[in-house]
């Protein structure tokens, strides 16, 4: 039998609808959540019963390097000027093997940005200066 060895976390890309930038340092993704209530009739034993709750998904955050595109930023602008629901986006998360092949594409459904945040800058430093954008979104969801 082949031996599968886990995916690395370092061989990403994005797709995220209508927009071309695709090169990200980091992307997180929030966790996904069922609530569990609590609930008892009185004919019922002495113990509560779990039904389920509402689902919610965690925000995705993502950050690069800045360049001379402002796609990202304009879609936050777009949000920032009221047009959320012309706006909401379908982002495909793809994670590749160390050959590049696509091995898990998680489907983020709905997503628009909630928050931009450019980085610091420090006229000592020699890092990279990174701009931030955190996305709300309606559904995460592993297809592959």
């Amino acid at each position: 039998m082949a031996r599968k060895d886990p995916l690395r976390n370092f061989r990403f890309r994005l797709e995220i609808a209508g927009i071309k930038q695709g090169n990200f340092s980091e992307v997180t993704m929030g966790e996904t959540t069922t609530d569990a209530v609590d609930y008892r009739e009185g004919s019922d034993p002495a113990h509560v019963r779990k039904l389920d709750g509402l689902t919610k998904f965690g925000n995705i955050t993502l950050k690069w390097g800045v360049t001379d595109s402002t796609e990202l930023y304009d879609w936050h602008k777009a949000i920032m000027a009221g047009q959320i629901q012309s706006n909401r986006k379908q982002v495909a998360i793809i994670v590749m093997d160390e050959a590049g092949a696509d091995k898990a594409r998680f489907v983020v459904s709905e997503a628009w940005p909630m928050k931009y945040q450019p980085s610091g800058l420090n006229g000592k430093g020699n890092e990279v200066f990174i701009e931030l954008l955190e996305l709300v979104n309606e559904g995460i969801e592993r297809v592959q």
